[in-house]
């Protein structure tokens, strides 16, 4: 590579760079960063573990979303040093342990690239995350519980804390509907791209003619909001009913009342969760669900954008899919807002599903570019 083209890539991977500080505002992070630090050493920060742990999940995700272009900075201004020194000795293999650094940093900016289209309010947030079984009986319910076991191994490989909220098994097997609450950073970001239908194909297990069947799921995802949110409940809007958890849970859950479902009469949003043994936790976990769907439909009002994003479910049935997995007569999983498809279908029902999930977030930020 000419000297000249050298400069001038470092000079195109430094404005990049400077964008992405830009893009993620990566200054007034930095200014966060500094104090969560400092409120972690106050005395007695230990004390309420609840919002200890809030803070050095806060302080974690910071970490993660600036590090990586703070090092990336540096090292973009060292490389230029370096260029602007082999170039004055005319060392050869400097310029080319150059190139090569170049190229290594420029894949590295992709990467970053990807997360900086993560920049929205919520991005960065805790989330619910559902899945409920659409049309197709205990075929969609199978395809739920085959979806859970997807996404489960997924956030295990991307270091997502996740526990389960509730569920509703299938009448004769699968389930009918599940909530977990899925902890790390951009969890909303790049689980929200996951919201749609997902239809699979396949031969039926459940059916003694093997004949072929199709099974839909939608999943739903709503960012985890803190109680700085400005939403008021009413308490006689609201319907509170206790019962015995079914499923999974141990004798203690399924013997005792602990279980709550809330549904808030003037929109119809009912939320629940079984997945403490403590009634009282569970309606706090659950009131943060209903503040979270609430607050929700408050944001869809005042934006269209996200009011389409997040309606983009509609009927769970045909037509509606985002994404199809085929297994037969083929193998095949296909995204349909994207066209991003895959012949690997184990891979992906074993939770390899970030390709589908960066092939999103590219194509989104391609629409935002081209609206703005």
């Amino acid at each position: 590579m000419e000297l000249t083209e050298l400069k001038q890539r470092i000079d195109d991977l430094r404005n990049r760079v400077a964008k992405i500080w830009e893009c993620l505002d990566v200054s007034a992070k930095q200014a966060d960063r500094q104090k969560l630090e400092k409120q972690m050493t106050r005395a007695g920060f230990w004390d309420n573990q609840d919002t200890a742990k809030t803070v050095v999940s806060q302080l974690s995700a910071i970490k993660t979303v600036i590090e990586p272009v703070i090092q990336i900075d540096s090292e973009t201004k060292d490389l230029a040093d370096l260029l602007d020194l082999a170039a004055a000795e005319k060392d050869e293999q400097a310029l080319s342990d150059v190139e090569k650094d170049m190229l290594f940093l420029e894949k590295k900016c992709d990467r970053i690239e990807l997360t900086s289209t993560l920049s929205g309010p919520d991005d960065m947030k805790n989330c619910f995350f559902s899945i409920h079984a659409g049309a197709g009986g205990t075929e969609s319910c199978d395809w739920t519980n085959m979806l859970l076991r997807m996404y489960t191994r997924y956030f295990q490989q991307n270091k997502f804390e996740y526990e389960q909220l509730d569920v509703v098994p299938g009448e004769e097997a699968g389930l009918r509907s599940v909530t977990l609450k899925v902890s790390g950073p951009f969890a909303f970001g790049k689980l929200s791209c996951e919201m749609g239908v997902h239809r699979l194909v396949r031969i039926s297990p459940f059916d003694s003619n093997k004949r072929r069947h199709t099974s839909f799921a939608a999943v739903d995802c709503l960012p985890e909001y803190d109680d700085t949110i400005n939403i008021e409940i009413d308490e006689e809007d609201l319907r509170i009913d206790y019962y015995r958890a079914g499923g999974a849970g141990g004798q203690h859950v399924n013997k005792t009342s602990s279980a709550v479902r809330i549904t808030h009469n003037p929109t119809g949003v009912v939320v629940q969760c079984q997945n403490d043994r403590s009634q009282h936790r569970n309606k706090a976990e659950a009131m943060r669900m209903l503040k979270s769907k609430l607050y929700m439909l408050e944001q869809q009002k005042r934006d269209s954008e996200l009011a389409k994003l997040y309606g983009a479910k509609g009927e769970i049935a045909w037509g509606s899919q985002i994404r199809s997995y085929v297994l037969q007569p083929y193998q095949m999983v296909k995204d349909h807002r994207t066209d991003f498809q895959t012949g690997n279908v184990d891979a992906v029902l074993d939770g390899d599903i970030e390709e589908f999930i960066e092939s999103y977030l590219h194509h989104r930020a391609e629409k935002k570019h081209k609206k703005s």
